[in-house]
C-alpha cells in the first residue's frame, strides 16, 4: 500500500503517484492528506481514481468516507480513533475499511467492529511515532487477527523480507515509496517469491 504524502513529492503530483504505483503494480494507494478540506481532498482523490483507472490499484481515502463515496474510490481508511468502522461500514456499505492500529489489542477491537483490513505500526523506528512494535509484536498480531493485516513504520527495501517473514498480508509505507521510482523499489518491497522445489 502506497500511502500518500504530497508535501514530500518534489513537484509530483498525487496522480503522478498512482499512476506510477498502477503502473509498477502496486495493490492499494491510500490518499492521506489530512490537511485538506473536503473540496480539495474530493479534488485529489478524484485526479487520483482517473490516473488508477483501468489498472487493479484500489484507492482508499483516509479518514473520509463521504469523500470516498464522492471521488467513487474503493475503500476508506480510518485511524485508531476516528469514525467506528461498524458505523462506517452501516452508512457506506459499498466501501472496504481498514484501520490504522498501534498495539494489538487496538487491532483485535477494528476486527471486532468490522475492519475489512488492518494496518499496525510502526513495527521500526520512525520519526514522530511512539515505540516500535518489533517482529515478533507483528508476527502475534499476525496470529492472532482475524482479517487481513499490513505493517507499516520503517519498512524499507533491507528490511521488507524480515517483515514479509512474518505472515502479514502486505506492507504500506510513504517515504520507501518515494526514495526511488516506483517500478525500481516495488519489486524490492514486495513479497519474496519461495524457492523453486529441487
Amino acid at each position: 500500500m502506497v500511502v500518500s504524502d504530497r508535501r514530500r513529492l518534489q513537484g509530483r503530483t498525487l496522480a503522478d503517484l498512482a499512476r506510477a504505483a498502477a503502473q509498477a503494480g502496486v495493490d492499494r494507494f491510500q490518499v492521506r492528506e489530512k490537511d485538506l478540506g473536503g473540496a480539495a481532498l474530493l479534488r485529489e482523490a478524484r485526479d487520483v481514481m482517473a490516473a488508477a483507472a483501468g489498472s487493479g490499484l484500489r484507492v482508499a481515502v483516509n479518514g473520509r468516507p463521504d469523500v470516498a463515496r464522492a471521488a467513487g474510490a474503493q475503500g476508506v481508511h480510518l485511524p485508531e480513533q476516528g469514525l467506528p468502522a461498524r458505523d462506517v461500514r452501516e452508512a457506506f456499505p459499498e466501501l472496504e475499511v481498514g484501520v490504522s492500529c498501534h498495539t494489538l489489542e487496538a487491532a483485535r477491537r477494528a476486527e471486532e467492529a468490522g475492519a475489512h483490513y488492518v494496518v499496525l505500526g510502526p513495527v521500526f523506528a520512525t520519526a514522530g511515532k511512539d515505540r516500535p512494535l518489533g517482529l515478533h509484536a507483528l508476527e502475534a498480531a499476525v496470529r492472532a487477527v482475524g482479517v487481513p493485516l499490513l505493517a507499516i513504520g520503517g519498512i524499507t527495501p533491507a528490511n521488507a523480507a524480515s517483515v514479509w517473514g512474518t505472515g502479514v498480508a502486505g506492507v504500506a509505507a510513504i517515504g520507501a515509496f518515494l526514495d526511488a521510482p516506483l517500478h525500481e523499489v516495488v519489486p524490492l518491497l514486495q513479497r519474496p517469491h519461495a524457492p523453486a522445489a529441487p
